[in-house]
C-alpha cells in the first residue's frame, strides 16, 4: 500500500504501552496500541495516536505482609517527551482547563500526541492523574480531556485526518467535539451529526457487558460533556439511559470492529438489540514482533539456521534466572514451566488448575509441574485482590514450583512469554476478546494450552502447533462451565502435555517449530494494519 493514497488516520486511546518505564498503560488494551503505533511506524502507514500523559500512570501493586496486593503510586518524569509548544482548552464543569500537548516518538513509534493537565494554572489539575483511577465525574473529565482535547490538539498542531479512530469509548467525546465543530460551522444537529458518523470507526474490546462503561445523563450534562450541542433526549437517542459509552460509539461510528474472529460473532449477539449501530466486523489483534519476540526462533524455525530447543533453553534460563532475582525462588531448568499472565478478574479464572488438587498436588509437589502467575488487579476490585491473594498463597502451599511476580509489566510480559514452555490460557468461553499475549508465546515458540476463546480458535492445530482445552463448550450456568474445563484441562495437561514434554522431545520440539511457523506472519501488526485498511478504514 502506497502511503500517500491512504486515508490519515487519528487514533485515540485512553492508554499506550511503548516501553515498560513509560506507565501510560494499564494492560491488553494500551499492549494493543503500543503495538499498533510501533507497527505504524514501522510500515509507513499515515496514523498519529491521541492519548493522555498521566501522572502516576495505572498503580505499582505489590504484595503486602498480608499477601494481598497493595496499591502505590509514584509519580513518573518523562524527560524524552517533546513540547509541540501547543495548549488547548476544555470546559469541564463550567471550568477552563488547560491541556497541554506534549509530543511521543521515541520509542520506533508512529508519533503519540499526549494531553497534560497537571498544569500550575489548572484548577483541575488532577484530572490526568491516575489512569482508571477513579468513576464517575472523574472518569468523564479524564474522557472529556482526550475526546474533545484531543480534537482541539489536531486542530493546534495542523494535522490533517481523514478518519477517527475510537480505540473502546473512552475516546467518544472526540465524536461530540466533531458535532460541535460542523454545528458551529452552520450545518444543523443531524447534518452534523451523519458527517460525523461517516468519519469514525470504533473498535469494541471487552464482551463482558459490565465492562462497558457507562454515565448518568444528568452527570454528563453537569460535567459539559454535551458540549452545548447535545440535549438529554439526544443523549439518550444515542447512549441510553444511562449513557452506555460502546452504544453511543457504535451510534456514532460507520463501521466498528471486534478484535478477534469469535469476538466478532460474540459482539454482533452483545449488542443485536442496539438500533441504528455501525455493523461490528472483525479483525483479529496482532502484535509487535520486534518488541515481543526472540527473532533467533522465527529464524531458526524459517531458515533451519538454528536448534531451537537450545535457544529456548536460554530464553527459560533467562527467566528462571529472573523469577530468582525477584522472589528467590529457583525453578528448574529440566521441569515443565507453564506461564500464566492475566488481569486479575473472576472469568479468566487465574486459579482453574488448582481446584482439583488430588490430580496436580503431586506434581507440584515433586516440581515436575511449575509454574508462574503475573497480573494486577484493579485498584478498586476487592474480588480480583481476592483472586491475587489465593495466587500468592498457592506459593506457599508449593514452595519451588510456583511462583507470582508482583507488579507485572511490560518486563514481567516480555520474560514470561519468551521463557514459558507452556502458556496457559483458560478463561471463560466466549469472554475472552482476543488474548494477544498467546500470540507473543506462540511465535517465541512456547506452546499455547488454551481454551478455545479469543484468537486461538484462528490458530489451534490440537498436538500440532499446542494444545485445545475443552471442545468450545459454553454454558451460563459458571459452575458447570468450570467443572467441565477443570476436567479438560487436567485431562490435556497430565494426558498429552507432560507425557510429550517428559518422553517425547522430538515431538516437542517440532510443535515448537509449527507454533512459530503457523502464527508469525498471520498475527503480525502489518497484517492487521493491512486488514483495518482495507475494512475499517476506506
Amino acid at each position: 500500500m502506497a502511503s500517500e493514497s491512504l486515508p490519515r488516520v487519528a487514533y485515540f486511546c485512553m492508554e499506550y504501552a511503548l516501553q515498560n518505564d513509560f506507565k501510560t498503560y494499564a494492560g491488553g488494551l494500551g499492549i494493543l496500541a503500543g503495538d499498533y503505533l510501533k507497527g505504524a511506524k514501522d510500515h509507513g502507514f499515515p496514523i498519529v495516536g491521541i492519548g493522555i500523559k498521566w501522572k502516576q500512570g495505572y498503580t505499582d501493586q505489590i504484595i503486602g505482609r498480608d499477601g494481598r496486593p497493595v496499591d502505590t503510586y509514584p509519580v513518573y518524569q518523562y524527560p524524552f517527551l517533546k513540547d509541540t509548544g501547543v495548549t488547548v482548552s476544555v470546559t469541564i464543569r463550567k471550568r477552563e482547563v488547560k491541556c497541554k500537548v506534549w509530543l511521543c516518538d521515541e520509542f520506533g513509534n508512529a508519533p503519540l500526541y499526549l494531553l497534560d493537565t497537571d498544569l500550575p494554572e489548572n484548577e483541575d489539575s488532577w484530572i490526568c492523574g491516575q489512569l482508571y483511577g477513579w468513576f464517575g465525574e472523574e472518569r468523564i473529565a479524564q474522557e472529556m480531556v482526550l475526546g474533545v482535547g484531543g480534537v482541539r490538539a489536531l486542530r493546534a498542531l495542523n494535522i490533517p485526518v481523514d478518519v477517527y479512530h475510537f480505540n473502546e469509548g473512552h475516546a467518544l467525546f472526540a465524536g461530540f467535539e466533531l458535532v460541535r465543530e460542523k454545528i458551529a460551522a452552520g450545518q444543523s444537529f443531524n447534518d452534523a451529526l451523519a458527517a460525523t458518523r461517516n468519519e469514525i470507526v470504533f473498535t469494541t474490546h471487552t464482551p463482558v457487558i459490565q465492562g462497558n462503561e457507562s454515565h448518568y445523563l444528568d452527570r454528563l450534562m453537569y460535567m459539559g460533556a454535551d458540549l452545548g450541542v447535545f440535549s438529554r433526549k439526544q443523549l439518550n437517542e444515542l447512549g441510553g439511559r444511562p449513557f452506555n459509552m460502546t452504544v453511543g460509539a457504535l451510534r456514532l461510528s460507520r463501521k466498528a470492529n471486534a478484535v478477534a474472529q469469535l469476538h466478532g460473532v460474540t459482539a454482533n449477539k452483545m449488542w443485536q438489540d442496539v438500533s441504528g449501530r455501525a455493523e461490528i466486523i472483525a479483525i483479529t489483534n496482532a502484535i509487535h514482533i520486534p518488541t515481543w519476540v526472540d527473532q533467533r526462533m522465527i529464524t531458526a524455525a524459517t531458515e533451519g539456521t538454528g536448534d531451537l530447543w537450545t535457544l529456548h533453553q536460554e530464553n527459560k534460563q533467562a527467566l528462571i534466572d529472573f523469577v530468582a532475582d525477584r522472589t528467590g525462588v529457583k525453578l528448574k531448568p529440566d521441569s515443565l514451566l507453564i506461564g500464566f499472565s492475566r488481569r486479575a478478574v473472576a472469568y479468566k479464572r487465574s486459579d482453574l488448575i488448582f481446584r482439583d488438587p488430588g490430580l496436580t498436588d503431586k506434581f507440584f509437589q515433586s516440581g515436575e509441574l511449575q509454574i508462574i502467575f503475573s497480573g494486577k488487579a484493579h485498584p478498586l476490585d476487592d474480588s480480583g485482590k481476592s483472586i491475587v491473594a489465593n495466587l500468592v498463597a498457592m506459593t506457599k502451599k508449593y514452595p519451588g514450583s510456583v511462583v507470582f511476580l508482583e507488579n507485572y509489566d511490560m518486563t514481567i510480559g516480555s520474560m514470561l512469554v519468551r521463557g514459558a514452555d507452556v502458556w496457559l490460557n483458560n478463561p471463560r468461553r466466549p469472554q475472552e476478546a482476543s488474548g494477544t499475549s498467546g500470540m507473543k508465546a506462540a511465535m517465541n515458540g512456547v506452546l499455547n494450552l488454551s481454551v478455545l476463546d479469543g484468537w486461538w480458535p484462528e490458530a489451534c492445530q490440537h498436538g500440532v502447533n499446542g494444545w485445545q482445552i475443552g471442545d468450545g463448550y459454553e454454558d451460563k450456568d459458571e459452575k458447570k462451565l468450570d467443572e467441565h474445563d477443570m476436567k479438560a484441562l487436567h485431562d490435556v495437561l497430565l494426558n498429552e502435555v507432560m507425557p510429550t514434554y517428559y518422553n517425547n522431545k522430538e515431538k516437542w520440539v517440532e510443535m515448537m517449530k509449527q507454533s512459530i511457523l503457523t502464527t508469525y506472519e498471520k498475527f503480525a501488526m502489518k497484517r492487521m494494519l493491512e486488514e483495518y485498511y482495507e475494512l475499517l478504514y476506506r
